[in-house]
């Protein structure tokens, strides 16, 4: 199943076809694929370079550590995450490295770099379902996430599957179209909330 994306403007095709699907193929999703999603995170852009993202993965074929990343999640997105063959944590150093400081940067870089993931994937014929509700005390009990690292988001990953394996208020929302406020309600210039003079007019 494809969504690709209406757009309000030209943009790359790779961009339009990315989206974030709950329902998985239980097809497992080749190793060499694996190395390529998390080699395009590593190249990722970050302040000064600092690199502050790790990711925590199990696939389906590794049994107790699939349980133990999805213990992490909220129970609604234990509903279809337990389908997807690759689930996942991703993490942000929010200290760094060198100096210690704080890092404020880090849930953006982290942010970066699961992006940069999600487009790779696409490109492969795979898609990545990024989500919030994660519990993100537990993942740091059951993973020993040091204390200068927080848990970010939950991670789903595989080739897109039938809608109809899902729970039917999901179904739904799998289904539906895909919107996004215009560019003008977040793109600002001169003062906050003063659409750029580039963009076309707020209708």
């Amino acid at each position: 199943m494809e969504k690709p994306a209406v757009t309000d403007a030209p943009v790359n095709d790779l961009i339009r076809r990315r989206w974030s699907p709950r329902a998985f193929d239980n097809r497992p999703v080749e190793p060499e694929k694996l190395r390529s999603l998390f080699e395009a995170a590593r190249w990722a852009a970050s302040s000064g370079n600092s690199q502050p993202w790790s990711y925590i993965v199990a696939t389906k074929d590794d049994a107790e550590n699939f349980a133990r990343v999805l213990q992490c999640f909220n129970e609604n997105n234990q509903l279809w995450t337990k389908h997807a063959p690759v689930i996942g944590l991703s993490v942000a150093a929010v200290k760094n490295a060198t100096t210690g400081k704080p890092n404020r940067f880090g849930f953006h870089d982290v942010g970066q770099a699961s992006a940069t993931m999600a487009l790779e994937a696409s490109s492969l014929g795979l898609e990545m379902h990024q989500m919030g509700g994660i519990h993100p005390d537990k993942a740091r009990e059951i993973f020993g996430v040091p204390e200068d690292h927080e848990v970010v988001a939950g991670i789903a990953l595989g080739y897109p599957g039938n809608p109809n394996s899902l729970p039917e208020n999901l179904r739904e929302r799998e289904l539906q179209a895909r919107v996004r406020k215009p560019t003008s309600e977040f793109v600002f210039s001169g003062h906050w909330g003063k659409s750029a003079a580039f963009l076309p007019p707020k209708s």
